[in-house]
């Protein structure tokens, strides 16, 4: 049999347009652990700062794991649940590690960014991690602010090239800064949270607001949502938010709130219709969180908004950014579409023709000219000079006739 190399090239195209337009199932770092119980405290506490849903919705990642009988000294510090957050998001690399590429790395040692970085909790670069690979199959990780090798790598756990990695390392990584006690969120400043990351105009807006804000700060410690508009979109709305009554701008800034924590995966699950701080009534000044894929969308009569990232995520506050003003029903109108343009008259059909005969015999259209062919006005200009030298030389022969008649 002749090998055929176009055919050859068109299987292989069509395979990696099959393998890139198969969608990939998404990993659940939570199931892939409880399959080796010596990480159980530590699968735990992912669960419970809600670290694995921020791990599950990333498609390249490496999750540092330690034992059990390692997190010992990290418990007994008896630290707040957020700044265990902060440690333990220093453990997760946001880029692909096995260990093949522990062992290959160029020029010896690399520098990981990491979930704490991604999170802007980090002052400086302290969310960086340092790999080194000692050689002799000794690879050690070290926090940035740390001034010695914290950690080394102990075994490849379970890997998904090149999306998960799961490796162990025999200790928790040592940071000051990731370990520094960190405010509840009950005794956080709301406004200055969002003015340090990006929300500033909303947060000044908010400030100004006492009923507004009155009406976020009474509901953190019950739990509360926050949705706030990047500087940029807000900066432009300012415009139709100075036009609002006191009462409505008041409205207006509660519709970015929800009183319930909502962490990212527990609105992925819990689509539907929400309630906000300014509902005063049934089917008042909800709207509907939907998600398609890793999008979540929070959907007005009049916009639709996408969460673009994630402030703060501490239960039981967490502030989320969107790239749209949620627009109320209650307060705004829905613009009308554009009008379509109007369609262009119809053809009308042609016309029979006066000599044809037979059923559906109509006139021929127009057929294009040849290239020799005269122009329609000139044919007819021939048409009337024609006509008009013809009566000349009827009218000269009954000259001459009469003429001949009047001779002698």
């Amino acid at each position: 049999m002749q090998h055929n190399p176009t055919a050859t090239a068109i299987a292989a195209a069509t395979l990696t347009l099959f393998l890139l337009t198969t969608p990939t199932t998404a990993n659940n770092i939570t199931k892939i652990l409880e399959k080796y119980p010596q990480f159980s405290i530590f699968n735990h506490y992912l669960t419970v700062t809600h670290l694995a849903a921020d791990i599950n919705s990333r498609q390249t990642i490496t999750v540092c794991v330690v034992e059990d009988k390692d997190m010992s000294d990290l418990l007994s510090k008896n630290l707040p649940i957020n700044t265990i957050q902060n440690i333990l998001s220093l453990h997760v690399l946001l880029d692909y590690y096995g260990a093949k590429k522990l062992h290959e790395i160029t020029n010896g040692t690399a520098l990981a960014a990491t979930l704490y970085q991604a999170t802007g909790s980090a002052p400086g670069a302290s969310g960086f991690v340092n790999i080194t690979d000692f050689k002799a199959g000794k690879v050690g990780f070290s926090a940035v602010d740390s001034p010695t090798t914290d950690a080394f790598f102990v075994k490849s756990v379970d890997e998904i090239p090149y999306n998960l990695s799961v490796i162990q390392i025999s200790q928790i990584l040592q940071s000051a800064e990731a370990s520094a006690p960190t405010p509840s969120p009950a005794e956080m400043n709301l406004t200055s949270l969002m003015s340090k990351q990006g929300c500033k105009v909303f947060a000044d807006t908010l400030s100004n607001s006492s009923d507004a804000l009155k009406a976020f700060e009474d509901n953190i410690e019950g739990g509360l949502s926050v949705f706030c508009p990047a500087d940029d979109v807000f900066k432009q709305f300012l415009p139709k938010f100075k036009n609002l009554t006191a009462d409505e701008q008041t409205s207006l800034l509660c519709y970015h709130g929800i009183p319930v924590y909502q962490s990212m995966s527990m609105l992925k699950s819990n689509n539907g219709v929400m309630n906000t701080l300014a509902t005063n009534g049934a089917n008042k000044f909800d709207f509907v969180v939907q998600n398609d894929g890793q999008d979540i969308t929070l959907q007005t009569k009049i916009v639709t908004a996408k969460i673009t990232g994630t402030l703060v995520d501490e239960d039981p506050l967490v502030i989320y950014t969107v790239d749209k003003v949620l627009l109320p029903k209650e307060l705004f109108k829905a613009e009308a579409p554009t009008p379509a343009p109007a369609p262009a008259p119809a053809a009308a059909p042609p016309k029979k023709s006066k000599s044809g005969k037979g059923k559906g015999n109509y006139a021929s259209p127009p057929q294009p000219e040849s290239p020799d062919s005269q122009p329609s006005d000139q044919v007819a200009d021939q048409k009337g000079d024609a006509g008009f030298n013809g009566g000349r030389f009827v009218a000269a022969v009954a000259l001459s006739l009469w003429l001949g008649l009047l001779s002698p």
